[in-house]
Order: structure tokens, then sequence, then C-alpha cells
């Protein structure tokens, strides 16, 4: 998933997640308290499997699925038939309200030990594992899923098929509430929805595949060899949180180093104060106004905080930082030598031709190049006061038959027509 959300007011979107996970939370909690819990000893493995999940999840910066273990217990929950042979009864209720429960005992643990509970990824996962759970819970009851699949080798498609659409509906929720938390972030930052879900889709192939493989595998050994399959099944998926968890760590140290580097060249003088940052900050907003996400937005982003960093090669600074004065030649140069630089910092090879392009014409560039371009000499424009932001945008405009993209211009127009046309300087 994201960065926690926005600190404004909750968009309607967030206010529908957090109400109908409310409701379903209350009505399986009413409906257990009052018909009692079907095999408890099985309740109470899957619960704390999801409160130990959910106490040892860090949510680092860039983690999609802090806590993996309670993510895949909770699934595991909501696809188990039998334990050892012998069917179940608990149903779909009971299951939300055992996830509930161990949520809300975690997140109470978590408090005491001053780390804050994330109110709207536990509505999330307890609309998603009630989805799976009234999938599965029913059609298995009913001998309907045993009619369609028999009790064969066929028969675990019918959890795999839940768990697809299962997926399929995370994905929903997390794009819905991630756009909810652009929306929050500011005007200029809010990007399209289509992108979003497709993001979080691809995003299914990493940590997803792993949880969902982990809670189908943990149900079917349930199945067989009863509650004590968890304890063995599970801990592969705690070592895979472990490995996610220090790559992540290895990523976050690389774009401090990088934002780091972007700072050298204001120190020296070679670029005003702030510009990188503010380069940075408007290229991905408009590369979300493209339809960027993920991994791509990420690329644009660092390769906006590094754009200038081979200008420390100049014996004297270029007034304002604007290389766009200097010979073709010398521009590529300093292109290159920063995309050198870059390639140093461990950044990858995609952000560093994007800084080795800045010196290309548009119709050569890669997208991320073509939006560093046009929003690096949006803010040298606005450096030179050159009669405001409408001003820039016309000079922009004009050059779009050789050093700027049509559409990238525009959509930097759209960002910052829902930002007030605030000066890039300004911050």
């Amino acid at each position: 998933m994201r960065a926690p959300y926005g600190s404004g007011p909750p968009a309607p979107a967030v206010l529908a997640v957090r109400g109908a996970a409310l409701l379903l939370a209350l009505v399986a909690l009413a409906r257990t308290s009052v018909h009692g819990i079907a095999e408890p000893g099985l309740a109470l493995v899957f619960g704390l499997l999801v409160a130990a999940g959910e106490l040892v999840r860090r949510g680092a910066a860039g983690e999609r699925e802090p806590a993996p273990l309670a993510a895949a217990g909770a699934l595991a929950y909501a696809l188990l038939g039998d334990s050892a042979g012998r069917p179940t009864t608990h149903g779909a209720l009971q299951v939300i309200a055992v996830v509930v429960a161990a949520q809300g005992l975690a997140a109470v643990a978590r408090g005491a030990c001053g780390r804050r509970a994330v109110a709207d990824r536990a509505a999330r996962r307890t609309l998603t594992v009630g989805f799976a759970a009234v999938c599965f819970q029913p059609l298995y009851a009913s001998g309907q899923a045993e009619r369609w699949f028999g009790d064969g080798p066929y028969f675990p498609l019918f959890p795999l098929t839940v768990l697809a659409l299962t997926a399929l509906c995370d994905a929903v929720l997390a794009a819905l509430l991630a756009r909810s938390a652009a929306r929050a972030e500011g005007p200029g930052a809010l990007p399209p929805y289509g992108s979003l879900l497709v993001d979080e889709v691809r995003a299914l192939a990493g940590i997803g595949t792993a949880i969902g493989a982990t809670g189908v595998v943990t149900a079917l050994g349930v199945a067989v060899a009863g509650p004590w399959a968890p304890a063995v099944l599970c801990g592969p998926l705690l070592l895979t949180q472990v490995s996610a968890r220090r790559y992540t760590a290895v990523r976050t140290t690389c774009g401090q180093t990088m934002a780091s580097l972007a700072r050298a060249t204001e120190i020296a003088g070679y670029t005003p104060p702030g510009h990188a940052r503010r380069v940075a900050a408007l290229a991905t907003a408009v590369g979300r106004e493209l339809g960027l996400t993920g991994p791509r937005l990420t690329v644009l982003e660092h390769a906006a905080l590094m754009h200038d960093i081979g200008q420390l090669s100049l014996l004297d600074p270029v007034a304002g930082g604007a290389t766009a004065r200097l010979p073709a030649a010398e521009q590529r140069r300093i292109a290159l030598l920063g995309g050198a630089v870059v390639r140093r910092t461990g950044a990858g090879p995609e952000v560093a031709a994007v800084v080795e392009q800045q010196a290309d014409p548009y119709r050569e560039q890669l997208l991320a190049a073509r939006i560093v371009r046009t929003v690096n000499a949006y803010d040298d424009l606005c450096g030179e006061s050159v009669g405001g932001p409408l001003r820039a945008l016309e000079q922009l405009r004009l050059g779009t038959g050789h050093d700027h993209q049509p559409q990238v211009v525009e959509a930097l127009g759209r960002v910052l027509a829902r930002g007030g046309l605030t000066p890039a300087g300004a911050g």
C-alpha cells in the first residue's frame, strides 16, 4: 500500500469504506456473541495468528502489506472447510468476528506500546476477508462447491477462484483509498483511479501472491493435519516478510542518498535553493496526471531530484542553474555526467537513463525525461520572473515544436490550475 493517508478530513469514499467495515463488524460480533463460537480451538488458533501478524508489522514506507502474516491467516480462516478431515461449521460471520477481534486486540497492544493503528487498513482487511468468507463458506456448507468441483484433486480450484476474486476486491479498495489519500495531499496530486487500480493489480504479483498462496495452502493443510498446520506453513511467509522489509530499507536509504546529493548543487550555488525538491514534487504530480503509478512514478521522482547533478562539473555556475543557455554539446556532456553519477548511487539504470536524456529532443526521450525537462524549465522560468506562471506556461507552449511534448505541457497546466497556479519558486 501507500504512505499514511492525508491529514485533511476523510473523503466520502473513505467514510463509506469505514462505515461498511464497521457495520459488517458489528453484525458479525453480535451474531457470534448470541450464537456462540463454533470450533473455539480453531477460532483461537487463527485469532492468535492474525493478532501476532498485526503485532509484528511495522508499516515501513513503501510496503503495500506490512502485515502479510495477519493477511494470510485471515484468508486461511475464511477459506477453511475441513479440519483434520472433519467439516467445520464456523461460517462467514464468525470468520469476520474473529478477524475483527484479533485486529482489535492487536490495536490495543500496539497502542499500549505507543505504536499507531491504521483504521483504513483494518477496515480494508475486514471487508476483504468478509468478501472471501461470504464467497466460500455458504457454498462449502451447502455442498454446492463439492458438486461443482468434486472432492478430488480439482477441489482446490474452488478456494483459488475465491482467492482471485478476493484479490481483485482488495485491489479495488486499495486503489479507492489511495486516490482519497492523494486528494488529501493536495489538489495537484490526484491520480486517475484507473491507473491506481492497474498499479494495485500489478502489485499482486509480488507479496500478494505469497499471501494468497500461504492462505490457501494453510487452509488445505488444516483440512488434512488439523490446527497445528499454520505454525509450520506460515513460517516461509514470515521469512519473506523479513526479506521484503530489508529490501524496503535499502530502497529508503537509496532515496535518502539521492535527496542528499540533490542538495549538493544548491549548497554549491549551482541551482536555486529548493529547486530539486520543487521539480520532484511537481514532476510527480504531472506524472500522476499522465497515468504513471508505482515504480514508474518512483523513477520519475528520483530522476527529478538528480537531474542537475551533472552541473557540479562546471567551473562556474550558470545563472539561475538554467543550462538551456549553454551550447548543445555542453548540455549533453552535463546530462551524461549526471547519468554516470546516478548509476553509482544504486538508483537503477532507469533513473540514470532519464537524467542522461535531459539534453535530447523530446521525441527521443522517455516520458519521464520529457516530464522532468518540462517541469525543470517551468521552475527556471518562474525563477527568472518572466511574468508569472501563466507567462511561463505560454513560453513552454511556444517550445512544443522541439523542446517540450504538448501533452506534458498541458498536463502541467492542469496540475497548476488545480493548485491555483502557484509559482513553483514560491516554496
